[in-house]
Formats: structure tokens, sequence, C-alpha cells
């Protein structure tokens, strides 16, 4: 197939488009044409601009832009780049390929389990009701305008992505640090889940989901066994062989990164209920076998 991929320089991108060029001709959409061609070589066609490309002639798009959500405060401007690096964007996206008649056999968009919001330590799975707040607008909005693609296309699948667990990249990277001064340890009351999946496991997800016919809707991306936060910064320091005695408390994450330190506070205990009945099989279940692979 020929397949349209956005947010292809990004963790994620980086890691599919390393597995889907082996069976496919991949086409990757980026802000940034330089780095991008940079980055691939002349192994991948790079554009900037999707309207200088044929319709009629993708057959699929894995829609990964987006913004990084933990980066910096929620100001208002910050909430504006996060909404419109993902919404505008497949709004645009799926507007183009509808004008242009294109007939997708798959439309893969990016989401997150921040769709459900604060659940506390109930477990949760695709039908689980959301609770209403910035994470559950954000996501709730970009399912929609990804869902729009219907209309013209044979399947659409909108992949809720837990914490990614890789290397040179994602969340990970950046408790790596400190973790490895033995200054690492638990945020606020170390209670709330930590819904993980490692990278490998998130690229065969993609394969799958784009190869297998009768996959569409909402699909959870997380390891089956999600941790507490007490749990993850235990294990990571056991696999680092260093302590984690230090404790972070919730006021100090509320005072320095305001409303965005609810990512770190709060969380969901979400299983992959229909990965699991579509016959997906993880490489990666078990926390402390992903870090030590990562690490």
């Amino acid at each position: 197939m020929q397949v349209l991929v956005t947010g292809g320089t990004g963790f994620v991108g980086r890691a599919l488009i390393e597995i889907l060029k082996q069976q496919h001709e991949v086409i990757v959409l980026t802000r940034d044409l330089l780095h991008a061609q940079r980055l691939f070589t002349d192994e991948i066609k790079c554009v900037s601009d999707y309207r200088k490309l044929d319709a009629s002639q993708i057959n699929a798009v894995i829609n990964l832009a987006g913004a990084p959500i933990a980066d910096k405060r929620w100001s208002a401007k910050r909430v504006e780049e996060l909404r419109g690096s993902r919404i505008q964007l497949t709004r645009e996206l799926a507007n183009w390929l509808k004008f242009n008649k294109a007939e997708l056999e798959v439309f893969l968009s990016a989401s997150a389990v921040g769709f459900y919001g604060r659940q506390g330590h109930r477990f949760v799975d695709e039908q689980t009701t959301p609770v209403d707040e910035f994470t559950h607008q954000l996501c709730n909005d970009w399912e929609k305008e990804a869902l729009l693609t219907e209309a013209f296309c044979r399947r659409v699948c909108c992949m809720r992505f837990g914490l990614v667990v890789g290397a040179d990249g994602g969340f990970l990277q950046k408790m790596l640090l400190p973790f490895k001064l033995g200054l690492g340890g638990r945020l606020g009351n170390g209670e709330q889940y930590m819904s993980w999946v490692h990278l490998s496991d998130v690229v065969k997800t993609m394969i799958f989901l784009l190869e297998h016919p009768t996959c569409q809707g909402v699909f959870n991306v997380t390891a089956p066994h999600p941790v507490t936060n007490t749990e993850f910064t235990q294990t990571l320091a056991k696999v680092l062989n260093r302590p984690a005695f230090c404790h972070v408390p919730a006021f100090v994450l509320q005072t320095a990164l305001g409303e965005m330190s609810d990512l770190l506070l709060t969380g969901q205990r979400v299983i992959p209920e229909r990965l699991k009945q579509a016959g997906f099989e993880f490489e990666y279940e078990d926390l402390e076998k992903a870090l030590r692979e990562v690490i």
C-alpha cells in the first residue's frame, strides 16, 4: 500500500516508519521538510504540503501529528497549539482527502488514554464513560475529526495510546537522569495508575490495525498490566540499581506546572480489551522486562 504518515519524525513515528517501509511505500507529511529529509535520506518521500500529492494513489493514512502535551505549561497559547496541531490538521487532511475523492482502505489516527480523564483505581476499557476535563475534550475533538473520514474510508481506527516506553524519546527519557543520580521517587501519593506500553508493541499494533481488515473503531494501545506510579518508580529504580527514596509532593507539582500537573498526579488503569479480542499478542506485558530492554 501507499501509506501517508503524519508525525513521522516524532518518537513513535520514526520507529513505525523503520518497520513500515519494509512492506509498504511510505510518504511522510511534515512541517520541517529539511529535517525529515536528513532523517530519512532518500528512502522515504517527504512532503510539507499534502495538496501536492495525488490523493487517489493513497491507500492508507496513519495520523500521528501533535505537539507534545507535557513539554510546557498549559497556557492559553499552548492549549491553542495542542488543539491546532491535532484537531485542525486532522480536519484539514480529512477535508482534502474527501474533496479529492480519495478511497482509503484505512485511516489510523492517534489519540490518548487521556480521553478517559481521571479514573481512579477502576479498570478502564473502551466502553468506560470518560470524565469531562481538558484531556478528554482534546482527545474527543481529535477523534471526532478522524471519524469524519468514515464517509470515504472503509475503516477508521482511533488509537488511544498510553505512556510509551522506549529508548531515545518519550516520557522515560526525562525520568532517567534523576533516577540514575538516585534522586527518583514517587509523585504525589504514588497511587495514580500509569498505563504504559512498550514502543515495539505500539508499532506492532499499528501494523496489525493497518493490515487486519476486520479492525475498526476505538482501541486502547496499552500493555495489559498497568501499574501505579509507586510501582513504576520502584521498578525503574530496580532496573537501574539505584535507590528511589525521593518524593515530590503534589503541591510542588501543582505550583510548578499548574493544570498540567494533572497528567502526573491523576491517571487511568487502562486495559487493551479490544486488541485482545482481535487476537493481538503483546511482546512486553511485564514492566520490568520492558524497562530492561529499553535501558
